[in-house]
């Protein structure tokens, strides 16, 4: 069976770590690796002088690590990238190809499926397979439809290619394997950039990355008016978590808009998720439906968030978030 590659992204900004994206695609990978009774390979690309990251990838149930290292790799340019994995892809030989839909990969995915022959399915937030072929689930219009597709026709052994949307898959999902998996060295011989890089684009201007958030306490109109940001502000330092919000929030210039959860915001995967005031359009819970616990506190015992919700508390935020600080406080 052909395997199926996961394409491993490394901080820029970061030297020396992986983007914890590549680890929810190695989950995503896993998964459908059993649907469909596959291996996974996993694919990083470095410097000539660079090492230890693909020792890290091999701690994971992989068949294989595919170290492509090259002084063409050192900074990211998407016609080196493209060319290197071109040659890697080739090599492989895999069925399908998924990568995080980072703002590195949005750069080079299309170029690359295309070079390839291959189609492209963007944005993923589930997976399963029919009858021997993948299928992939993505929202459509903001979040307020999702469509499962697939490939329709691939030129002969062209793999196909898939972006996962960051938080659909928790990297901690990711399987280990009882003992290493092999590394294999490859040798790629891309070609000078004809691109002058500039300042490494930033994902998140914020102090702390909300997609790296471990718990988050978020807002929506139901905290009234701006003042009511102090006390949820409290409740977020009782709780050592960062405070974001839904849209109107952020449209409204009550917290920034990189704050802001949901389709055209942050797509966010704590441990836990605590929505206050927040009646869960499909907008913002496509945003956070992938938190491994969720806890809503609403005074509407219908809002659509409870539907999505682990724990759910039905009354005025008011009366609850300051009983919550003073028991988290008291716990202490």
């Amino acid at each position: 069976m052909r395997p199926i590659l996961v394409i491993a992204e490394r901080k820029l900004t970061a030297p020396g770590r992986l983007n914890p994206a590549s680890l929810e695609a190695i989950a995503a990978a896993q998964e459908l690796g059993r649907h469909l009774q596959a291996p996974v390979q996993a694919v990083l690309l470095e410097a000539e002088a660079a090492g230890g990251l693909a020792a890290e990838l091999a701690q994971y149930q992989l068949e294989a690590v595919l170290h492509a290292r090259h002084a063409a790799l050192a900074a990211y340019s998407p016609d080196v990238w493209t060319a290197a994995l071109v040659q890697i892809v080739t090599a492989a030989q895999p069925s399908l190809v998924l990568l995080p839909h980072t703002y590195q990969v949005r750069d080079f995915a299309p170029q690359l499926a295309t070079r390839m022959g291959a189609g492209l399915i963007s944005d993923v937030i589930g997976l399963s397979a029919a009858q021997g072929e993948p299928r992939f689930l993505r929202p459509m219009f903001q979040g307020k439809f999702a469509a499962e597709v697939g490939f329709a026709a691939r030129q002969e052994g062209a793999p196909g290619f898939a972006t996962l949307q960051i938080g659909a898959f928790r990297a901690d999902a990711a399987a280990r394997g009882a003992s290493p998996a092999p590394i294999r060295d490859l040798a790629v011989t891309p070609p000078a950039s004809r691109l002058q890089a500039g300042e490494v684009f930033q994902e998140a201007k914020q102090a702390v990355d909300l997609t790296q958030a471990p718990v988050i306490v978020s807002v929506g109109r139901g905290i009234k008016e701006p003042k009511n940001l102090d006390l949820m502000r409290e409740l977020a330092a009782a709780l050592g978590a960062e405070l974001a919000a839904s849209r109107p929030i952020c449209d409204a210039g009550w917290l920034p808009m990189d704050r802001q959860i949901g389709s055209s915001g942050q797509t966010v995967a704590p441990k836990l998720y605590l929505a206050v005031g927040i009646s869960g359009a499909i907008q913002h819970l496509v945003g956070m439906k992938g938190s491994r616990t969720i806890v809503a506190i609403n005074k509407d015992p219908e809002a659509p968030i409870f539907e999505v919700a682990d724990y759910g508390i039905v009354g005025d935020l008011f009366a609850v978030v300051p009983a919550l600080i003073e028991a988290l406080r008291a716990a202490s």
